[in-house]
């Protein structure tokens, strides 16, 4: 389904994450004349099309969910993938240890064995919902927030991971830090982590 969402966007209803990467990719590959933005989510893209027409926009963004959908379960072509190096001294390690039951070390092998997928940015400009994560590290989030967490914090909470893009505030739980940028504002894209990229983490020892 597709509606109108203000004056000048449409939010594609997709069904699922899955469905959501294929459309934005196919959208990004082959842009319709007056779309300005395409913002993924979990179930949803939001297509902002202020110069579109939009008789001939609608159907074109059917025909594109359709195909999307038609695909649904394959392997996303062209999608990136990122190795991020984590030095495992977070703060709330030996907490998310005691929490699951898993020694640190347990901890950290579950966290780099397995493949993430960036599922959606939101939060903060730059803040990669990473889905994928095993499902022994689900923990949840800190009961008092931090009023601010350090740019390159590598977290957990709930069924995702993230590493913080800049300093913020934030209640995951901190499992290490990665001296790789995710945001960079003068790069293009300005996220190093965009919807549909493949992420795995690798320890490393601090320099």
């Amino acid at each position: 389904m597709i509606r109108r969402a203000g004056e000048h966007a449409l939010l594609v209803e997709t069904g699922s994450l899955d469905v959501s990467h294929r459309l934005d990719a196919l959208l990004r590959a082959h842009r319709p004349p007056g779309v300005a933005e395409i913002v993924p989510g979990p179930e949803t893209v939001l297509v902002s099309a202020p110069g579109a027409d939009p008789s001939r926009l609608l159907p074109e963004l059917a025909r594109l969910l359709g195909t999307a959908a038609a695909h649904a379960g394959q392997e996303l072509p062209g999608a990136p993938a990122v190795t991020v190096p984590v030095v495992y001294d977070g703060a709330d390690l030996r907490e998310v240890a005691d929490l699951t039951g898993l020694s640190p070390t347990e901890v950290v092998e579950r966290h780099t064995g397995r493949e993430l997928v960036v599922g959606w940015l939101g939060f903060a400009p730059g803040f990669a919902y990473l889905t994928g994560l095993d499902p022994a590290l689900h923990v949840p989030r800190l009961a008092t927030p931090r009023t601010s967490v350090p740019a390159g914090s590598v977290a957990v909470a709930g069924p995702y991971s993230a590493v913080y893009p800049s300093a913020s505030p934030g209640g995951w739980r901190l499992l290490g830090r990665s001296p790789m940028t995710v945001w960079d504002v003068a790069a293009d894209p300005p996220a190093l982590l965009t919807p549909g990229t493949r992420v795995r983490f690798e320890a490393v020892t601090a320099s």
